[in-house]
């Protein structure tokens, strides 16, 4: 497999706030041509063609520590440069989530690029989901092309509920069809529930398309 990055290489920065697995984050987007800087350097985001926002943990935590790159992050996507958000990433795209009221914390306020909410798999589902399971694309976006039907690796207990159902791009399946792709009216912020760094074939082609994404920006 030709794994070397393709003439006019795309910087993406991977954003770096504590929680998310930045080595197989970063060497996913290499293996898809990218550029990669890990950073939590505004400069940097406004710098690179991409930005990439990790995650794995607690909402509350993810906000409170990502709460420093607020305003970098926002003016990013209102530019209307590219924003892709990765499991945790991708929920803290959303307003709000249930999980910090589940634990007693109270509300949390999320980047609000997509609006809506993130709910707890009901009780009589086993949490965390995690798995492999089949991508559904519900609507055309460029991350989604070419993996209708493919398999991504997800691990979570919550979901999002967009405001505006034409946010979700693709569902998987898990007692209840919840979106595992979602993207703003812009088309430029965009999410992965499942992590495509660990989807073998599938994500890798999310992540490629990611980066021609990028380079057409």
């Amino acid at each position: 497999m030709d794994e070397s990055p393709p003439d006019g290489e795309v910087s993406v920065a991977l954003v770096d706030y504590g929680l998310g697995n930045l080595r197989s984050a970063t060497r996913g987007l290499e293996r898809a041509g990218a550029s990669v800087e890990i950073t939590d350097d505004p400069e940097a985001f406004a710098a690179a063609d991409g930005v990439v926002l990790p995650g794995v943990g607690a909402f509350r935590e993810g906000m409170e520590n990502a709460g420093p790159l607020r305003e970098a992050l926002t003016d990013h996507a209102a530019a209307g440069r590219p924003l892709f958000g990765i499991c945790l990433g991708m929920q803290m795209l959303l307003t709000t989530s249930e999980e910090a009221d589940h634990e007693g914390e109270g509300e949390v306020t999320g980047l609000d690029l997509v609006p809506g909410t993130n709910v707890r798999f009901e009780v009589d589902q086993k949490v965390p989901h995690m798995g492999w399971n089949e991508l559904d694309v519900a609507r055309d976006h460029p991350l989604v092309e070419g993996v209708d039907g493919e398999y991504a690796y997800f691990v979570h207990s919550y979901y999002a509920e967009p405001d505006d159902a034409d946010a979700v791009v693709a569902t998987a399946d898990y007692g209840v069809d919840f979106p595992a792709v979602v993207a703003n009216e812009a088309g430029n912020v965009f999410g992965t529930q499942f992590h495509p760094e660990k989807s073998g074939e599938t994500g890798l082609k999310i992540l490629r398309n990611f980066v021609e994404y990028c380079a057409e920006r």
